[in-house]
């Protein structure tokens, strides 16, 4: 059964950083496209940061891109989400989410599994 989990979630002020964890059991990520996403209530699930299987390519939303960073650790079968100066519009459920194939999916439907999410909140 894979399953993944994510933590790292809470309640910061704006300006603040929180690091998300996404570990990965019942399936290895090596060779595995890697992504995190975020949801609103009554919004869509929306790609804010995907990385392809070896590290190399990353892609981030532009509204994140300078202040989030995705990376993975592989051994660790793990995937993380730095995210630096936070303001009140990141708040949302934040999602980790793995796929089958190499290269960065940046679609729901490009996924295979997904984690339970977990809430970031940023107050101003």
């Amino acid at each position: 059964q894979v399953q993944l989990v994510e933590s790292g979630g809470g309640l910061v002020q704006a300006g603040g950083s929180l690091r998300l964890s996404c570990v990965v059991s019942g399936r290895t990520i090596r060779g595995k496209g890697m992504g995190w996403f975020r949801q609103v209530s009554g919004k869509e699930r929306e790609c804010v940061a995907a990385i392809n299987w070896s590290g190399g390519t990353a892609y981030y939303a532009d509204s994140v891109k300078g202040r989030f960073t995705i990376s993975r650790d592989n051994a660790k079968n793990a995937v993380y989400l730095q995210m630096n100066s936070l303001k009140p519009e990141d708040t949302a459920v934040y999602y980790c989410a793995s796929r089958s194939e190499l290269d960065v999916g940046l679609s729901v439907r490009a996924y295979d599994y997904w984690g339970q999410g977990t809430q970031v909140t940023v107050s101003s």
